[in-house]
């Protein structure tokens, strides 16, 4: 049984751009929350799949993430899929729709040209799981709702004062204008104030929105993931100097203990290089632990031989650098 389908909605939360060697790639687009205003209809933030036909060349994510689960050769993951391609051109040669389980369906229109129809079902955004789209009747606001009723309080001391007041009158009982006025006053400025609450509100949900976007770029950027294979270790040797014909003793610094603090992971190793650097000018023995199974190069704030050191360090960079670091441990 091929579960190439299968392996490719896996990835589909985790990367961005999925290629199936021979056949094309499946990319994905963040869609923010929507709201229909027709139907007062309120959609979760999610990822949009799409195809591209053009991208057929094996960049070895899919080949090796199928050969880690099936605990097969990279060589023989890449024949599963050739075969799984294979038998997909046949289908579409012989005008089937062709599915594929929580991604979509391919076919061939009347220009002869291949079509995609992605799964609405399926979210592969996983900071949306659990959010679900729902229709919610149409509320007023609080601001129209206090409007209406000062509006409705104004119009009855209009109906209870005259608007004219003869001389007499007005040397009586002066204090019913002085009271219609205090009135209108305070409706109004209780209007006003209303009005300058409500956009306090809209202003710090607007920064609070903009950074949460700023959070999930920045998540976007920077991925970490735990390992167990070991990674060899790296060993940085400086020579003597030729311009100034000085002799520099040569200095060899290796990586080593088991216990390794992680900072992340980078799919860039320039940005790798860049974490290090930062993280040394903070004051940190930081270095790079060698690729992962992921294709990631990994930033390590220190490495420890003993265990309880290594904790003690993990729990101090967690409370005063970034809750996100955890322990490597290589044996």
């Amino acid at each position: 049984m091929n579960n190439t389908a299968n392996y490719i909605s896996e990835l589909l939360y985790r990367y961005e751009c999925i290629i199936l060697p021979g056949f094309g790639a499946f990319l994905t687009r963040r869609q923010p929350a929507t709201i229909q205003d027709g139907t007062n209809a309120f959609y979760p933030p999610q990822k949009l799949i799409s195809f591209n036909s053009q991208l057929k060349n094996n960049d070895g994510l899919l080949a090796n993430y199928i050969s880690s689960a099936e605990n097969i050769s990279y060589t023989d993951a890449v024949a599963k899929i050739q075969r799984y391609v294979l038998s997909l051109n046949e289908k579409m040669a012989n005008g089937q729709r062709i599915e594929l389980e929580k991604i979509g369906s391919f076919y061939t229109s009347v220009e002869n040209t291949l079509q995609f129809e992605p799964l609405q079902e399926v979210n592969y955004l996983t900071e949306a799981f659990g959010l679900h789209s729902f229709a919610s009747p149409v509320i007023k606001r609080n601001v129209e709702i206090k409007r209406e009723v000062y509006k409705e309080n104004v119009e009855a001391i209009e109906k209870v004062i005259p608007l004219t007041f003869t001389p007499e009158k007005r040397r009586e009982r002066p204090y019913l204008q002085y009271a219609a006025v205090a009135a209108i006053v305070l409706g109004i400025g209780g209007f006003f104030g209303l009005k300058q609450v409500s956009d306090t509100n809209v202003s710090y949900n607007n920064k609070e929105w903009q950074k949460a976007n700023q959070e999930i770029e920045n998540r976007i950027q920077e991925a970490t993931f735990e390992i167990s294979n070991p990674l060899p270790a790296i060993n940085l040797t400086i020579t003597k100097g030729k311009e100034d014909n000085t002799s520099t003793p040569e200095i060899s610094k290796t990586v080593s203990g088991n216990f390794h603090i992680v900072a992340g992971a980078f799919r860039i190793a320039s940005n790798a290089d860049s974490k290090v650097q930062k993280l040394k000018n903070q004051g940190f023995n930081a270095h790079l632990i060698g690729v992962n199974r992921y294709g990631l190069h990994q930033v390590a704030y220190e490495s420890y031989e003993n265990r309880s050191e290594a904790i003690q360090a993990l729990a101090r960079i967690k409370r005063e650098q970034s809750p996100k670091a955890w322990l490597l441990i290589k044996k």
